[in-house]
């Protein structure tokens, strides 16, 4: 149950475009679905940024409704026309595709930090529940069968439109609207739709003949419906998904169950900005997780991400990354030792994150027990260390942090330890001119050296780290 000494979370609702004192249906199963991946290619930065925010998000509410009374549902997307046709390109069947990139995905985002969700549901794996919706919808006047496929009127629904906030023209001209004679107006949308040779087919519902497979849009109701209910407490996902994938959901299944809404809270994160420039395929400037995971630690990636407020653009720059290291780098200094026992969470980075979330503030406040941490306070060194495992921050041992190497590094690790070795004989024996060239020869390599006084024994140990 909620402490009561806990300031109450506030969230701000796309549906409503404010900020709102979140209330969960019932506090003993809060309910979260976030949009998942499609699983035909790799996922980049920009993906993994709403999988950094919702499971900040999901951290807190197990902080405070209690980890056995919080569901978070995040699906994968395992049938859609960009798997098809990248299955076709590389000549592999849309399984081997799928599996890969899912396994693939799996591993980039436990790199950076995040919890797997409680349930994980495959679109494959929910097709008798997207069929049924599909029924219902023709039964009850709001869907139509032409061609072979299966349409949601958009007519049918009075308030369409609630969540982008923009009348049916607007909307018209800003979709991607495929044309076809098919469809009784253009902004109606498909819930299911004929299979063509060699694509993914399943017998079809409303009466058609001919296999199919479902629509985008209703996969995500089907999925959501069945393992959260028809009303559930959040909806996440990328601000890219307010028009027309949100709006379509919400459309789908409130005219399917016959509710006023479909999630109570909608949350949408910003876009991300390579060097200033929004990313996108076009312009080259698409990094993938994995690729960015093979020179920086995962660690470093969510700290840069949490830098900026979820609802504001981020502008991802190597210069951002490097100081997120620097700044990691003193922090798992500072909290080495810190007892299991003096681990605890700073009341005001708690305020700060169930204030929507507010992780610069949380982070500025960490800074500040830093500072005070670096002064002797070990108070702050517990706080510091529990409210950045709050945040998924600090999670490896200080051994595994300096231990850490970019991949194909260059560096001959077992001749870096030959010269700290031959630097430590030099100190020893006083020969500063001997240890400082070591040092200086280490850091032309881009290895540079730290060295730290054991608190008891008052031995000096070295470490060393690749300078990025």
């Amino acid at each position: 149950m909620i402490s009561r000494t806990y300031q109450p979370i506030v969230l701000h609702n796309s549906l409503v475009r404010a900020k709102q004192p979140f209330v969960p249906i019932d506090p003993k199963n809060v309910r979260m679905y976030v949009c998942g991946p499609t699983v035909y290619d790799y996922a980049h930065i920009g993906n993994a940024r709403p999988v950094i925010v919702f499971d900040v998000l999901y951290r807190l509410l197990r902080h405070v409704y209690g980890a056995d009374h919080v569901t978070y549902v995040r699906n994968i997307t395992d049938v859609d026309d960009k798997i098809n046709a990248r299955a076709a390109k590389q000549g592999i069947s849309i399984r081997e595709l799928t599996e890969g990139t899912t396994a693939q995905y799996h591993q980039d985002v436990a790199a950076l930090g995040c919890l797997p969700p409680n349930i994980e549901p495959r679109a494959t794996e929910h097709i008798d529940e997207m069929k049924e919706i599909c029924e219902t919808l023709l039964a009850k006047g709001n869907a139509y069968v032409a061609e072979g496929h299966v349409l949601f009127s958009v007519s049918s629904m009075p308030d369409y439109g609630k969540l982008s906030n923009r009348d049916l023209e607007e909307m018209q001209a800003g979709a991607r609207i495929e044309v076809a004679s098919y469809k009784r107006d253009p902004m109606d949308f498909v819930l299911w739709k004929p299979s063509k040779i060699g694509e993914p087919g399943w017998p079809s519902p409303c009466g058609i003949e001919e296999d199919g497979r479902p629509g985008w849009h209703i996969e995500c109701s089907a999925m959501s419906a069945k393992h959260l209910g028809k009303v559930f407490d959040i909806h996440g996902g990328g601000v890219d998904l307010i028009f027309p994938h949100h709006e379509n959901e919400i459309a789908q299944s409130r005219c399917a169950h016959g509710t006023k809404v479909m999630a109570n809270v909608w949350l949408h994160n910003a876009f991300l900005n390579m060097e200033a420039e929004k990313m996108s395929k076009s312009l080259g400037n698409v990094a993938t997780i994995d690729s960015l995971l093979q020179v920086w630690p995962g660690e470093v990636l969510r700290f840069n991400m949490l830098g900026t407020h979820y609802r504001q653009p981020i502008n991802w720059s190597v210069k951002g990354l490097a100081e997120s290291k620097r700044t990691l780098d003193h922090w798992y200094q500072l909290t080495a030792d810190v007892a299991d026992s003096n681990i605890k969470i700073d009341e005001g980075v708690l305020a700060a994150l169930s204030d929507d979330l507010n992780t610069p503030k949380a982070i500025a406040v960490m800074h500040e027990l830093r500072h005070r941490a670096a002064q002797g306070d070990d108070e702050a060194r517990g706080l510091l260390k529990g409210s950045a495992n709050l945040l998924g921050l600090l999670q490896l041992s200080v051994d595994a942090w300096i231990g850490w190497r970019p991949a194909n590094s260059g560096i001959d690790e077992a001749y870096v330890e030959e010269l700290i070795s031959q630097r430590r004989a030099a100190r020893e024996a006083k020969d500063w001119a001997r240890s400082d060239s070591i040092r200086d020869e280490l850091a032309e390599k881009g290895v540079a050296l730290k060295d730290s006084k054991d608190r008891e024994s008052g031995e000096i140990h070295t470490t060393w780290e690749i300078k990025l």
